[in-house]
């Protein structure tokens, strides 16, 4: 819990704070504990992959996604300059705010919107010379959306620039893509990897090297991106995870594979449930048979050192969810407020279940119209199902659409 060192001599402290030898100078610079966690993320998002990784831990989500997005849309030229991305519009409501009010209209770079992000074609026909990364969340948050991975990061590297993904909901448990051609994974920690609900914090964990034309003089930049950023951006605008918040990370995730397995088996029982009702016109879940994307989440969403009896590996699809409740809005609301078991809160990833409606709560401010595009109507719920039974779960939910 310290914030820094102390120091033997004035030349220990200058070497130190030169970077040319290991220190603890300061945890908003570097801390063990947090520099532990750095550590096993980058290890479990590389393991099985061959690639190797690093890894840097933030305070939070929204500031892994900002430091790691904001060090691709600096200026190359010293006149005008047309900067665009490309991103998914099917993302958390946070990372839609950062792309189109602190991105696009504070600082004029424009943000490029994928409406089909498994539509290999869409992507493409945005891409151009200016483009400096396509940006990608899987499974989303909250309509599940999904893509070809692989597919994305082979048509980033094409074009020469990187391709990024936020990976939140299904943990390296279910999936890492850098084995799939990502460069750069996101995480907040605030959710899977951390269930008890009492921590925030977020990580950006990089292949080594990432794909990228952007011109950076400093050789960490494309040879080991996490790392820059910790040394550098991060060093100076301070977005540092707390030690403590650090150690909260570091004890759940000892848990990970066993309690995602847990949480996937529970939702995939409450989602086909939940497909089955009367009072239900639509379940979003990659596990279902039915949804049209299933068989791309089949390609990518396994149970990390899982056996089916056969040689392959068992596909998880994750402990997030949502459904559609009949009728206008008032009776999602309804539903909701009628919930006994099932905690009302807009966080997700909890070992116990959490549900919120999108549309009045995480993605309340970017408006109707984004809303519409991004398919998240008002009478969307999200779930994330916990470690309950899950039949207690499924019996919270049937006496609550029984209120309708």
């Amino acid at each position: 819990m310290s914030d820094s060192q102390s120091y033997r001599d004035a030349d220990e402290l200058e070497a130190a704070l030169a970077y040319l030898i290991p220190t603890w100078c300061y945890t908003r610079i570097a801390n063990p504990t947090t520099y532990y966690l750095q550590d096993i993320l980058a290890l479990l998002e590389g393991y099985g992959t061959g690639c190797d990784t690093s890894c840097v831990v933030t305070a939070s989500g929204m500031s892994a996604i900002a430091m790691a997005t904001d060090a691709f849309l600096v200026k190359q030229k010293s006149g005008p300059e047309k900067i665009n991305f490309v991103s998914s519009i099917r993302l958390y409501g946070g990372s839609f705010q950062n792309f189109n009010v602190r991105k696009k209209q504070e600082r004029g770079v424009e943000v490029r919107w994928v409406l089909h992000p498994e539509n290999i074609q869409e992507w493409k026909s945005l891409i151009d010379e200016d483009t400096r990364f396509l940006y990608m969340e899987a499974p989303s948050n909250p309509q599940q959306s999904f893509a070809d991975l692989k597919a994305l990061a082979d048509l980033a590297h094409s074009h020469e620039v990187p391709f990024l993904i936020d990976a939140t909901c299904a943990t390296p448990a279910l999936m890492r893509p850098i084995g799939w051609g990502a460069d750069i994974v996101l995480h907040s920690l605030t959710k899977s990897i951390t269930a008890g609900g009492l921590a925030i914090g977020g990580a950006i964990i990089s292949r080594r090297p990432i794909i990228t034309k952007l011109k950076n003089d400093h050789p960490l930049f494309t040879e080991s991106f996490a790392e820059y950023i910790q040394f550098l951006p991060y060093r100076d605008q301070g977005p540092a995870a707390s030690p403590m918040n650090a150690m909260f990370a570091l004890n759940d995730v000892r848990t990970l594979r066993s309690r995602m397995d847990l949480v996937s088996q529970n939702c995939q029982k409450v989602a086909e449930f939940l497909h089955k009702h009367q009072r239900i016109t639509r379940v979003d879940y990659l596990g279902l048979p039915s949804y049209d994307l299933h068989p791309l989440a089949k390609q990518y969403m396994k149970l990390v050192d899982s056996d089916d009896g056969k040689g392959a590996e068992v596909n998880r699809y994750g402990h997030l969810m949502s459904f559609r409740v009949e009728g206008p809005p008032e009776n999602a609301r309804k539903v909701y407020d009628n919930f006994r078991l099932i905690f009302r809160a807009t966080d997700l990833g909890r070992i116990k279940s959490v549900a919120t409606i999108p549309a009045i709560s995480t993605h309340q401010q970017q408006g109707e119209e984004a809303r519409r595009l991004a398919d998240i109507p008002p009478q969307l719920i999200r779930l994330c199902v916990g470690a309950e039974d899950p039949a207690d779960i499924i019996a919270d939910l049937d006496q609550s659409l029984a209120s309708l």
